[in-house]
C-alpha cells in the first residue's frame, strides 16, 4: 500500500489517552511484550495480556515482575476457543497482537509450530474480534523479515514485495497478506474496527534472552567469563532499542482513533538512515560495558540455515503520516541495552523500577527533543 492524502497524525504518547483503556495484549511474556505491558501500566491502562509461559529462563516477565500490575491469562493462540473466551471475559477496547514464535533459526527445526503460531495464530486472533463487542482498535505486529529480501543496500518499504525464504519470514509474509485478506472482507474502513499493521526493525533491549540472537548470545557468554561466538559478525541489521518500536506501536494506535484513512496500513519503524550497522559494530559497542570481554566468528557447516546478510528499512511513512521517528542513535541504543543488563547482574531485585526508569528517560528524550 502507498502513502493516502489526508491522514496526519502527530506523534504522541499521552497518558490521558491510555488512562483506564481496556488494552488486551497477546504475547505479553515475551520480551517486547513484557516491555509494552509495562508501559501500558505506566501510562494507566487496564491491561490484559494472552500468552504461553515465558519460553527462556531468566526471562523479562518474571524478573521485571510484569503480571504485578495486570491480568494475565496463560493460554496458546492456536486455542481459538481459548483466545475466545478470554477476549470475551476482559472485553478490551484496544487489541495489541504480539503472540508469535520469534526466531529465524528454531523456525528450521519447528517449522509447523512456527506456521500454525504465526499464521492460524493471527487467524485466530481476528475472527475472535468479530465476535467481540466493543473493540475499537487492532494493531496486529509482524516483522521486517516479510520482505522478499534482494540484499541490496534500500530500505524496504510498505509496499515493497512480500516473501521469505525460510519459514519465520514466509510465515510473517503469510500472515500480512491473511490480515490484508481480513481488513477487505471482514473490517470495511467504515466500520468499528480500525486495524494497523506494524513491521518493526532487529530489536535490543534489556531483558532478552532469546536462543540465536546476538545480544543475549553475548551477555550470556560474558556473565559466565566465555568468548562471544559471532555466526555472521558483518551482517548489518536496523538494530533498535525496544522502547522505539513500541513508541511507534502506541503511535500508530492512538492515530487509528483519530484517522480512519489509516485503516489497514502497513507501518515500518526502524532506525533513521545511516543507522544500520554490523554484528561486529554491535558487539564492539556494547563491550565497552562489560569488562575483559572477547568474541570469535563461529564457524558454521556448510549446510547451516540461511541467514539474511543485509537489511534495511525506510520509515517514511511512519514519518510523514504518523510523524513518528526514531528517537535514539546508535550509541544510546546499546548504552541503554548495556545498562539494564548490568543492573541485572549486579542485583536483579530491583529490575522493575530500572526499566520504569529507563521508559520515563525515553519519554523525556521524546519531549526534550520534540519528537
Amino acid at each position: 500500500m502507498g502513502f493516502r492524502k489526508g491522514a496526519l497524525a502527530r506523534m504522541e504518547i499521552k497518558p490521558a489517552f491510555w488512562s483506564g483503556k481496556r488494552v488486551f495484549v497477546t504475547g505479553h511474556t515475551g520480551f517486547k511484550g513484557s516491555w509494552l505491558s509495562l508501559w501500558l501500566q505506566k501510562l494507566g491502562a487496564e491491561v490484559s495480556g494472552f500468552s504461553l509461559s515465558p519460553f527462556t529462563e531468566p526471562n523479562m516477565f518474571k524478573t521485571a515482575q510484569v503480571c504485578d500490575g495486570m491480568n494475565s491469562i496463560l493460554g496458546d493462540v492456536r486455542d481459538f476457543a481459548a483466545l475466545l473466551d478470554a477476549l470475551k471475559r476482559v472485553e478490551p477496547e484496544i487489541v495489541v497482537h504480539m503472540a508469535a514464535q520469534p526466531l529465524v533459526r528454531y523456525s528450521y527445526d519447528h517449522p509447523i509450530e512456527t506456521y500454525s503460531t504465526n499464521v492460524m495464530g493471527s487467524v485466530h486472533l481476528l475472527e475472535a474480534i468479530r465476535r467481540v463487542e466493543g473493540i475499537s482498535q487492532v494493531l496486529v505486529v509482524t516483522s521486517d523479515k516479510c520482505y522478499e529480501n534482494a540484499e541490496w543496500i534500500w530500505g524496504y518499504r510498505e509496499n515493497d514485495r512480500l516473501g521469505g525464504t525460510d519459514p519465520y519470514s514466509a510465515s510473517k509474509s503469510a500472515a500480512e497478506m491473511l490480515v490484508h485478506s481480513h481488513v477487505k472482507s471482514f473490517f470495511p474502513e467504515n466500520g468499528l474496527v480500525r486495524l494497523g499493521i506494524a513491521r518493526a526493525g532487529n530489536v535490543i533491549g534489556g531483558g532478552d534472552w532469546a536462543a540465536d540472537r546476538i545480544v543475549p548470545d553475548c551477555v550470556r557468554a560474558w556473565a559466565n567469563a566465555d568468548d562471544a561466538l559471532l555466526r555472521n559478525p558483518h551482517s548489518t541489521r536496523p538494530w533498535q532499542h525496544v522502547l522505539e518500536p513500541l513508541s511507534g506501536y502506541l503511535t500508530l494506535s492512538t492515530a487509528l482513533r483519530m484517522d480512519s484513512q489509516l485503516h489497514g496500513e502497513p507501518f515500518n519503524f526502524g532506525p533513521r538512515p545511516g543507522e544500520n550497522h554490523s554484528v561486529i559494530e554491535l558487539v564492539q559497542e556494547k563491550s565497552k560495558y562489560w569488562p575483559s570481554v572477547k568474541w570469535q566468528k563461529m564457524d558454521q557447516p556448510l549446510d547451516s540455515p540461511k541467514e539474511s546478510h543485509l537489511l534495511r528499512l525506510n520509515c517514511d511513512k511512519a514519518q510523514r503520516l504518523l510523524k513518528w521517528q526514531a528517537t535514539l542513535s546508535f550509541k544510546e541504543t546499546v548504552k541503554m541495552t548495556s545498562e539494564w543488563y548490568c543492573h541485572y547482574y549486579e542485583s536483579p531485585d530491583p529490575i522493575r523500577e530500572v526499566t520504569f526508569t529507563q521508559i520515563r528517560q525515553y519519554e523525556t528524550l521524546l519531549q526534550d527533543r520534540k519528537l
